[in-house]
């Protein structure tokens, strides 16, 4: 055995008593100043920019906004805060104001990533066991409806932040969509109509949402049209104001005493002390490109890297189709190990984000892959024994100067928890479900977590968000995708396709499988993988279970800097609601 081997070895016997450990001080690992330096080069030349702006969101309001606001003169952020806004209006039951989320931007004049960290942050009067009963056991749906579950929103104060720091234009134009949809309407799609049924009910129980959102109580058909004049004053106090007319003063107060009437625990301090803030984010090198993507609190990133490190141990583009799989399923199972046991806010716990990045672990993690065998769950050290819908929304950006942006915004379920205090016009999260409510307890997701993610005060839940950037030689992608617990997978698989040569809607159309720790299944979308392949990993000993429905909404744009184009997808799963558009270029799905 050499001595890499070795260590490697030693790593992965160590790697549980690691798990509690601060990164040790110190220059970067070896593995990690290769990655940066060898990266540069695959970044644009200053002065090379794309011959035109391209964005894909998830709903076409969503996308002409943006680029109103772009041809207003405005940059790829300046327009991130018009389809962010946009999308808080006619897609409420997948972000919005009373949410959170994470943008992912990439300045180009200054070649520089920053993420931008706008999750949603536990109350300060929150307890370790508030969604436990007497008996200690979680109690069902309390960490989902209503106003307990709400934490508080981040995406207002990122609005802001990216006006202020990133933008070109005042902040009130780049709402000015936004505001003047939700006063002239808008038409409720077939994803609103399809999201709300199993929602309905929760949502009857606020009158302001029931009164937003329901006609006569029950759900509005396909094609109605929809106003919503509270959110076009709460955006002009925003845009009048910034974060102040949103966590301060007399709209702060409102807010705060109508989740406290309808049960929950928020107080005027939360909302003053929440900021926005800015991380250094994940960077990855695979097969010669550079992947920058989220760091915690989100899980994404990290995941990302350990998958990808496993992989790199492997000529995986030469194998058969069931070898390909069956490897990256084995380096989604170990990854989603290390999510469960040692991620969480790295303002409360310590993660060892050098350690689960290094490629030297990885190949630890690598050694105890069978090339035909899977490996049972509970082999593997963890937390003790779960769905996921686009409950979420991402969108992409890149504009003529070559800035990018990856932003995936989030109130957690369908409809968060469907409070709406009155006079607001949004809804509120209910992202408190997205802590680990008691070790091995799995969430809505089905994702279980340790104490790592334990709630408490002022703490930020543990995210699978995972907005993404791809520089190579010949191209430079942005993507990114809604679907809870399959979020990194999704965005693995759409990665891997962009460097195999494909375009952004092949990429975001790539057929999906996944496999989170527990429980211990391979899931698969209805058309994702043959019979024939089905079977021979099933005689591997995956449990494989195909999907009723495929899921995720991935958005991506694409930068062909070998041919000088541009190009943009939207996830043909959704039919009639999403739009991708580069120039005169557009795809609706």
């Amino acid at each position: 055995m050499n001595l890499r081997a070795l260590f490697a070895t030693w790593l992965l016997v160590l790697a549980a008593p690691l798990q509690a450990l601060s990164p040790p001080p110190g220059p970067p690992a070896a593995g990690a100043e290769v990655a940066v330096a060898v990266a540069r080069p695959l970044r644009p030349a200053p002065g090379e920019h794309p011959a035109q702006p391209a964005i894909a969101s998830a709903n076409a309001y969503a996308t002409d906004a943006g680029m109103e606001v772009l041809a207003a003169g405005g940059n790829a952020f300046d327009a991130a805060i018009a389809v962010s806004a946009v999308l808080g209006l006619v897609e409420p039951e997948s972000s919005g104001l009373g949410g959170g989320g994470f943008l992912l931007l990439h300045v180009a004049a200054d070649d520089r990533d920053v993420f931008v960290d706008a999750r949603e942050r536990a109350p300060l009067a929150a307890q370790r066991d508030m969604f436990l009963g007497a008996d200690g056991e979680a109690v069902p749906r309390r960490s989902i409806d209503g106003a307990l579950a709400a934490a508080i929103p981040g995406m207002p104060a990122a609005l802001d932040h990216v006006a202020r720091h990133y933008g070109r234009l005042p902040l009130a134009r780049s709402l000015a969509p936004a505001i003047r949809l939700a006063r002239e309407g808008w038409r409720f799609g077939p994803k609103n109509h399809a999201m709300i049924g199993f929602r309905r009910d929760v949502l009857a129980r606020s009158p302001a949402a029931a009164a937003l959102f329901l006609r006569d109580g029950d759900v509005p058909a396909p094609g109605t049209l929809m106003r919503n004049e509270d959110y076009a004053r709460t955006l002009e106090a925003l845009a009048a104001d910034g974060a102040a007319g949103f966590y301060r003063g007399d709209f702060a107060a409102r807010l705060v005493a109508g989740v406290r009437a309808a049960g929950g625990i928020w107080s005027e301090r939360d909302l003053a002390e929440y900021a926005v803030i800015e991380r250094e984010p994940i960077r990855i090198r695979h097969r010669g490109f550079e992947i920058v993507t989220a760091p915690p609190p989100s899980s994404g990133g990290i995941t990302l890297a350990a998958i990808l490190n496993i992989l790199d141990g492997y000529d995986l583009p030469a194998l058969a189709e069931a070898d390909r799989i069956h490897l990256t399923v084995e380096a989604m199972r170990r990854a989603a190990r290390d999510r469960a046991t040692r991620m969480g806010d790295p303002d409360f716990v310590d993660v060892p984000v050098r350690l689960l990045t290094s490629p030297d672990y990885a190949a630890g993690l690598r050694a105890g892959i069978h090339p035909q065998r899977a490996t049972p769950s509970e082999l593997l050290p963890g937390v003790d024994p779960g769905r996921g819908r686009p409950d979420t929304s991402h969108f992409s950006i890149i504009d003529a100067e070559g800035n990018l942006a990856a932003v995936t915004q989030t109130v957690n379920l369908p409809y968060g928890n469907a409070l709406v205090v009155p006079g607001t016009g949004f809804l509120l999260n209910n992202e408190m479900d997205d802590f680990s409510v008691k070790p091995g307890v799995p969430n809505a997701f089905g994702l279980v977590g340790d104490e790592a993610n334990a709630v408490a005060p002022g703490k930020r839940p543990l995210s699978s968000m995972t907005p993404t950037f791809l520089f190579g030689p010949d191209r430079v992608g942005v993507l990114g995708t809604p679907g809870g617990s399959r979020i990194s997978t999704m965005v693995l698989i759409g990665l891997l396709a962009m460097m195999d040569g494909q375009g952004a809607q092949a990429a975001v159309a790539s057929p999906r499988f996944h496999h989170q720790y527990l429980p211990d299944r391979l899931q698969v979308e209805p058309e994702a993988l043959g019979p024939a392949v089905r079977a021979d990993l099933a005689a591997r000993g995956h449990t494989v279970t195909v999907a009723a429905e495929p899921w995720g909404n991935m958005q991506a744009v694409l930068w062909r800097r070998d041919l000088g184009t541009v190009e943009a997808g939207t996830d043909p799963r959704w039919r009639g609601v999403g739009k991708a558009s580069a120039g005169d270029a557009t795809i609706y799905r």
